[in-house]
C-alpha cells in the first residue's frame, strides 16, 4: 500500500511578485528549490498565512539567490505580492517506507534567503 506524505516544505516566505497575466505556476528561487528538494514542474500547495488561501500549482525555477517567490496566472487573484506563504509538496511512497521517511523542511531568513 502507498500513502501520500509530506516531502518538502518551505516555511514562511514572502511573495515578491504576482502576475495574473502569466500562464500559471509559482517561480521559486533556485537556491530555495535546491535546499527544499523541490524540482521544476513539481506540483506544490501554496498556503497563505495572510488570508488562509490554499491552492495548487506547479514550480518554475526563479533566479538563484534572488529571493524570488512569484505567484503567476489565476493564483495571483488569490495570493498577492507581500503575502506570507508556506510551500509544500508531497510524495507517494510505500507505507512501510513512510514510517522512516523524513521530509526536507527549510526555514528561510528575511528576504527569502537560506
Amino acid at each position: 500500500m502507498k500513502i501520500e506524505v509530506l516531502k518538502s516544505k518551505i516555511h514562511r516566505v514572502k511573495v515578491t511578485g504576482a502576475n495574473v497575466n502569466y500562464i500559471g505556476s509559482i517561480s521559486i528561487d533556485e537556491a530555495l528549490m535546491d535546499a527544499s528538494n523541490i524540482v521544476v514542474g513539481e506540483k506544490v500547495q501554496v498556503l497563505s498565512l495572510t488570508n488562509g488561501e490554499r491552492l495548487e500549482t506547479y514550480v518554475i525555477k526563479g533566479k538563484k539567490d534572488s529571493g524570488d517567490i512569484s505567484i503567476n496566472g489565476p493564483a495571483a487573484k488569490k495570493i498577492n505580492k507581500n503575502d506570507e506563504v508556506i510551500i509544500v509538496s508531497y510524495a507517494l511512497i510505500d507505507f512501510n517506507q513512510a514510517k522512516g521517511f523524513n521530509p526536507t523542511i527549510i526555514f528561510p531568513k528575511k528576504g527569502n534567503s537560506i
